[in-house]
């Protein structure tokens, strides 16, 4: 059993010889990492999951060992003393020996290529929004101000920008243009993403069979897929909907146990999918559903839509683990 501290250049190694109960540390350069672990017989090596720790799992794995990666979280109450490479290393080697830490699903190269689409889109909004903001921030130094919305700004600025360049220089009137412009090539980044995300969930069955529940729709359906790795990692439903963040954090003390709000743990950016698509549902569904009207008389609105996310995330499981279709009228039945 070896634990592994990974780096940029320098991998620190840990591990505890069986025969003769001897501690090592080892320090092993980037380009003699997989060469070293070629060497050896199978063993079971963990990794926290930080940047590049998947390739490295894919790699080691290939080669025959067994790799656990897990959360840093879980790994940092193992740290004792001051903090460094090989105090990291020895806390990864003491974690991977605990039976209640949960791994994290190795993913394959197309289901990271998928997050990192996802990730670059995530950025992509995100530019848009602050650059939609500056333009608004630097209109408004001039007196000139509009509705909230892109559309609005959209059909504000052409007569803004007609109504100020009779008092201001044409040099700033040009540069309000481009950042204006700005956006719609940025509308255009976005868009191209989404093509490829629908591509890809063209070729991906599993992806075709979650994207039926109601509020799962592109994004939701291709993240899910990718995120989970592979479902057989969770036991059942409820422990990916807990490792998502989606039930309620727990304090107690003498046999009494207070449920607080949700843990928010796990993956931020599909846990927001699975809260706005549950939203999306309650507003626009028409058709009658006998446990959330139940719900929506005893419980807050956010409640009831936190509660629906937890059941779509729960369903997406059950189909990929199962290998079923989605079933509108569907009742699970207890072995």
């Amino acid at each position: 059993m070896y634990g592994v501290d990974i780096a940029k250049n320098v991998f620190q190694l840990h591990w505890v010889s069986p025969e003769t109960g001897e501690v090592f540390d080892k320090q092993v350069k980037r380009g003699q990492f997989l060469e070293y672990f070629a060497n050896l017989s199978p063993s079971l090596i963990g990794m926290e999951a930080c940047g590049g720790s998947q390739h490295w799992a894919r790699r080691l794995t290939e080669m025959g060992h067994q790799v656990k990666l897990m959360c840093t979280r879980a790994v940092k109450p193992f740290v004792t003393g001051n903090k460094n490479d090989i105090a990291d290393a020895r806390a990864i080697w003491l974690a991977t020996q605990q039976r209640g830490i949960r791994s994290v699903a190795i993913k394959s190269e197309a289901q990271q290529a998928v997050l990192a689409l996802h990730r670059s889109r995530q950025q992509l909004v995100k530019c848009r929004t602050m650059q939609s903001n500056s333009v608004r921030g630097l209109i408004a130094e001039y007196g000139e101000v509009m509705a909230v919305g892109r559309a609005a700004l959209d059909k504000s600025m052409p007569v803004i920008l007609a109504k100020l360049s009779e008092r201001l220089p044409a040099i700033l009137i040009d540069t309000l243009r481009e950042q204006w412009a700005l956006l719609s090539k940025l509308d255009e980044q976005i868009a191209q993403i989404e093509r490829r995300l629908q591509a890809w969930m063209r070729q991906e069955p599993s992806c075709k069979a979650i994207a039926e529940i109601p509020g799962v729709g592109l994004l939701t359906a291709t993240a899910a897929v990718a995120t989970m790795g592979n479902p057989n990692a969770f036991r059942s439903g409820r422990e990916f909907a807990a490792w998502l963040g989606l039930v309620p954090r727990q304090t107690g003390t003498g046999g009494r146990v207070r449920l607080l709000n949700i843990s928010k743990r796990g993956d931020t950016y599909l846990r927001t999918l699975l809260v706005h698509g549950a939203r999306s549902v309650l507003s626009c569904s028409k058709t009658p559903n006998k446990w959330l009207d139940g719900l929506a008389k005893r419980r807050p609105a956010n409640v009831v839509t936190v509660a629906l996310a937890n059941k779509i995330a729960r369903t997406i499981w059950a189909l990929l683990a199962f290998n079923r279709k989605y079933e509108n009228e569907y009742t699970s039945v207890r072995p």
